[in-house]
């Protein structure tokens, strides 16, 4: 069937925004004494940023600031490094106005805070484009947890099981997934076998768009459900 929707994931997808979140999440940990390396900020990669401090809080718990503190630290930074250095994942300006182009709702579905996804939409100049923009912060529990794609869905009035979901990340993919999307993963990073399994194709990057559209995906029925 035809997707009623395509939904994309914003960092590592629109964006080239990882190595941005690593600078950010460095320099704000390493405020409150924690040293991150690049290797341990990849392991939260597409997680929520409140989820992200506090995954590192239960590790290296330090005394001041609270925790919710250091995530407003966090993305106070990230607005700045977006607004003066934010790039486009290769070809995803293109993919975008290729969907665009043929009459397909698109939305955001992502992570990152309101304010992140506006600066990065008005940065691409491509927010015309988008018939909704969703972030996880409305919703009880971020990615992987499929919430943020299922009232995404909601608010554009079709079924999960009609959209496509374009992803880079395990929790991303794993969220799009258990919302029993059709998933397209375009992995940026090292992502875990296991996870890149679960997609139903896997891109090298957005470029495939315009050759691989048919118009038409085998969708439909969630494939695993959530887990926690």
């Amino acid at each position: 069937m035809p997707p009623a929707a395509v939904i994309f994931d914003m960092d590592g997808v629109l964006v080239d925004s990882e190595p941005l979140w690593h600078v950010a999440e460095t320099a704000a940990f390493a405020a409150v004494g924690v040293t991150l390396t690049e290797a341990d900020c990849l392991q939260t990669t597409g997680l929520r940023v409140d989820a992200v401090v506090d995954y590192w809080f239960a590790r290296h718990p330090w005394p001041s600031p609270p925790p919710a503190a250091v995530a407003a630290d966090i993305v106070a930074r990230m607005v700045a490094l977006l607004r003066a250095e934010a790039a486009p994942m290769p070809h995803a300006v293109d993919a975008v106005r290729f969907v665009h182009a043929r009459g397909v709702p698109l939305a955001v579905a992502s992570s990152s805070s309101r304010v992140l996804i506006d600066a990065v939409l008005d940065r691409l100049g491509i927010a015309d484009a988008f018939t909704l923009v969703r972030s996880a912060e409305t919703e009880p529990f971020g990615k992987p947890h499929p919430g943020v794609y299922l009232s995404t869905a909601a608010a554009l009035g079709v079924a999960p099981g009609e959209c496509v979901a374009i992803e880079d990340s395990g929790n991303g993919i794993r969220a799009a997934v258990a919302a029993g999307m059709y998933t397209i993963a375009v992995p940026d990073q090292a992502v875990a076998p296991e996870a890149l399994a679960l997609a139903d194709e896997v891109w090298a990057s957005l470029g495939e768009m315009a050759g691989r559209w048919a118009g038409v995906w085998p969708m439909g029925g969630a494939k695993i459900p959530y887990s926690g």
